[in-house]
């Protein structure tokens, strides 16, 4: 952008979280003056280049109920619900699928993932949100020699997700938005952004930036990057067809360092891995996008879990930073003294719960107190992570000595001391650095 321009909320990030906030504040307040800024285009960052995993929070039930407790938990799975909705009421063909979700066991130390997620479903009183399969029920949907028994979550979608960027940036101009893509955010001080071309006056401000606000100092403690890759094949509906997985369910695995995987519209297999390098002071750089070590990984992940699909073939692989926080829950806020919000961390899990943040992030922009400022995303304390280098040391430590212990059950042979030892270090940090 060019100049000076003067309006009500500027909102810097044009991603899925962005975006969102964009359209709730047009929503809610038709009349407000949004101004969205984006450093390059919409989409550009992980929002256009993501899994593609559209769902709220059953999947990680167990961990809400020893995070937040029992109440407070189901409030924030019951809001998850709504995300599928939302997503499914944009005019644009974002090339959703309702299949449901998946989480297998596909190593004995898996399982116990597997039998809490179904466990706390039932502890509440809601059973159907997380159905337990067995190892021949499971078979039904997807079949795999390692697949040991699994649990199904029936919210649970895909989407394209650059399909998806580029409808809420549709939605979002129709809406009256300005919006204004290569223009990156040089500085922000409260009620003013600066980029190279010229400044916004705002009353109200909004970092939606995720993996780049990792070195921001209102956030830097609560969260650190870290890398995931994917890999895609060519088009092998029959070979989906031999393996029996024809629902669109999308899948993950039981670790810490998830596998997730999914099919396309077009009868491709998208395999992730969770295993990326870590940041240091929030510096995003080509470890992430060129990280040819993490797609190795996420291609040999897809030959083991699924040999089904041997002779598939890899035709492309990408990756980028997500933002991690210490407990893997975002967390929305205002800059204390100033009318400056942000919400990140969403841990590899951003593309449903960005819907909510969105809706988060426009009440704190209006001033309002209501249900969606009520959520534990707003209203928890949120932990801190060790200062750097401790974070990124530590976090280096315990990704070696669980990727070792993953490793060793898979191939069913004992971790070594090591490795087990290490796998301990979480505790001492405060710290699970994942993707779940």
């Amino acid at each position: 952008m060019e100049g000076a321009v003067a309006t009500d909320v500027c909102i810097v990030g044009g991603g899925y979280t962005g975006l969102w906030t964009a359209l709730a504040l047009k929503e809610r307040e038709p009349s407000a003056r949004v101004v969205v800024l984006e450093a390059e285009t919409c989409g550009a960052g992980p929002s256009g280049r993501n899994g593609g995993f559209l769902h709220g929070y059953w999947a990680s039930f167990p961990a809400l109920l020893s995070l937040l407790g029992r109440d407070r938990a189901l409030e924030l799975a019951r809001a998850g619900e709504r995300v599928i909705p939302g997503v499914r009421a944009l005019s644009a063909d974002v090339w959703l699928r309702e299949g449901g979700m998946l989480m297998v066991s596909a190593a004995p130390a898996q399982d116990a993932a597997v039998e809490r997620a179904a466990a706390a479903a039932a502890s509440v009183g809601v059973p159907e949100q997380a159905v337990p399969l067995d190892r021949d029920q499971l078979a039904t949907r997807i079949r795999s020699p390692v697949f040991r028994r699994g649990v199904f979550f029936p919210d649970g979608a895909t989407v394209q997700p650059a399909r998806l960027v580029r409808a809420l940036r549709r939605s979002s101009v129709e809406a009256g938005v300005d919006l204004h893509e290569h223009s990156a955010a040089t500085r922000i001080r409260d009620g003013e952004v600066s980029t190279v071309g010229g400044q916004v006056q705002a009353s109200e401000i909004v970092v939606a930036i995720n993996a780049a606000a990792t070195g921001w100092r209102p956030v830097a403690r609560h969260v650190t990057n870290f890398g995931s890759y994917v890999v895609l094949t060519e088009p092998v509906p029959q070979l989906l067809e031999e393996i029996g997985w024809t629902g669109g369910e999308a899948v993950l695995d039981g670790r810490m360092f998830l596998h997730y995987f999914r099919t396309t519209a077009d009868g491709r297999v998208l395999m992730g891995s969770g295993s990326g390098p870590i940041g240091f002071r929030g510096k995003v750089d080509d470890r992430f996008t060129s990280d040819v070590a993490t797609a190795v990984r996420a291609e040999h992940g897809l030959r083991r879990l699924l040999p089904g699909l041997a002779d598939a073939r890899i035709e492309r692989a990408w990756g980028g930073p997500i933002d991690v926080s210490a407990d893997h829950l975002p967390f929305f806020g205002t800059v204390r003294g100033k009318r400056v919000h942000y919400g990140l961390g969403y841990s590899g899990h951003g593309v449903g719960p960005s819907w909510l943040g969105g809706q988060i992030l426009a009440s704190l922009a209006l001033g309002l107190d209501d249900e969606w400022t009520a959520l534990p995303l707003a209203t928890r304390s949120v932990p801190s992570l060790p200062p750097e280098p401790l974070k990124r040391l530590g976090g280096g430590l315990v990704r070696t000595a669980i990727m070792a212990c993953e490793a060793a059950d898979e191939e069913g042979r004992r971790a070594s001391l090591p490795a087990r030892v290490g796998a301990a270090l979480p505790r001492l940090f405060r710290m699970e650095i994942g993707t779940r």
